[in-house]
């Protein structure tokens, strides 16, 4: 699937509620409260803090899920700088312990779904990413948002091999990027976020597949056009720019119907939006979602 047109996917409503949030931009700087109904439902237990860090995908260290955590363990994490730049008024480069300082950090529980069919439950820690791009100002130009993460293959060991075109590259429209369940997150459980789990920032949009919540972010880049992303422009049948949980668009090679939580036996339905369908699924009021996948 090639990315969308602007033309496409971008409908009046959905610039005038940009307008409408960077108009809010000083009372966004201390960072966004999120909506009440932004956490998974009391009966979601959280999964084990091992779980989380001890399975994941990140193939900039290596394919093999059930070791990422002892490869990262290498990585550096200080010291760590963040930029903003591209269609912004005031393009800023952040220490990352700064930002975190400067923005209020919140704990919400989200539920996180893999496109693969395993799924888990995490208290993550961080604040909306609504409130770092507006201290940038945005410009009219402002329509998506791209992530670019760290590209150091002497320790991020599997950037030595040609699995995806490196460094790991994300994307998000403006009104997805300022919606207050979209997160940057430097912590989970209560302590600073894993490596093996993005350290020290990766981002958390919680209706979507997990690979659009890119890990080791170092720069963000506010554009007029659609960026290519890494897995829409490794294997575009299959990841498409968009990555919403629809269970009724399948993966090529299975079924998204159903979810595996780690730690459990037995499958549950997969949710529409990963079960965010009340906060999001406006953002894509019109759009035909078994193309735009």
């Amino acid at each position: 699937m090639s990315a969308p047109r602007p033309s496409e996917t971008t409908p009046e409503r959905v610039w005038r509620a940009r307008r409408a949030l960077l108009g809010t931009g000083l009372g966004l700087a201390a960072g966004l409260a999120l909506p009440a109904r932004a956490a998974p439902p009391p009966d979601e237990v959280p999964n084990l803090p091992e779980q989380v860090s001890r399975h994941n995908n990140y193939y900039e260290f290596t394919t093999a899920k059930d070791v990422v955590w002892q490869l990262a363990e290498e990585l550096r994490l200080r010291p760590w700088t963040v930029s903003v730049e591209g269609a912004v008024e005031r393009p800023r480069t952040w220490d990352v312990d700064a930002l975190t300082r400067q923005f209020a950090l919140q704990d919400r529980l989200y539920r996180l779904r893999c496109v693969e069919g395993w799924a888990m439950v995490v208290p993550w820690r961080g604040f909306p990413l609504a409130g770092l791009i507006a201290q940038a100002q945005p410009t009219s130009r402002a329509k998506y948002v791209e992530f670019i993460a760290l590209h150091r293959p002497a320790e991020m060991i599997g950037q030595r091999q040609p699995v995806l075109d490196w460094p790991y590259r994300e994307a998000l429209r403006i009104d997805e990027a300022m919606h207050p369940l979209t997160l940057l997150v430097s912590g989970a459980y209560g302590r600073d976020l894993p490596a093996a789990n993005g350290a020290p920032l990766r981002l958390a949009v919680p209706w979507k597949y997990g690979f659009k919540s890119i890990k080791a972010i170092t720069r963000i880049r506010l554009v007029e056009h659609p960026p290519v992303t890494s897995w829409s422009k490794a294997a575009p049948s299959e990841y498409g720019f968009y990555g919403n949980v629809n269970p009724e668009v399948a993966h090529p090679r299975w079924s998204q119907r159903r979810e595996l939580r780690l730690g459990e036996l037995s499958k549950r339905p997969t949710l529409p939006f990963n079960g965010y369908a009340a906060e999001v699924a406006s953002l894509y009021s019109g759009m035909d979602l078994s193309v735009h996948f």
